[in-house]
């Protein structure tokens, strides 16, 4: 089993940062994708932003130039910084593991909301 636990969320202003980290534990053998996902209340969730073991990076359009993705593969630990934030932005973000094997897990998710 794998286990995700997220950290970071909350309630900032418009223009605010935020900076989420997602720790990873468990029965942890090939980690090939993290990521970060989000859903708004009557929405579906969407991919936010990916990072793949090798370090290449994916953004929604959304996103692109306020929102960086990391990892620290020492603590199996991935990271979304969030910049210039915008009341659209407010939403439940979750954490996603992918194995090479194409095993999905899912973190709890952290509210983030952002005030106009």
């Amino acid at each position: 089993q794998v286990q995700l636990v997220e950290s970071g969320g909350g309630l900032v202003q418009a223009g605010g940062s935020l900076r989420l980290s997602c720790a990873a534990s468990g029965s942890i053998f090939s980690i090939n994708v993290l990521g970060w996902y989000r859903q708004a209340p009557g929405k579906q969730r969407e991919l936010v932003a990916a990072i793949t073991s090798a370090g290449s990076t994916n953004y929604a359009d959304s996103v692109k130039g306020r929102f960086t993705i990391s990892r620290d593969n020492t603590k199996n630990t991935v990271y979304l910084q969030m910049n210039s934030l915008k009341p659209e932005d407010t939403a439940v973000y979750y954490c996603n593991l992918t194995t090479t094997s194409q095993v999905s897990f899912w973190g709890q998710g952290t509210q983030v909301t952002v005030s106009s």
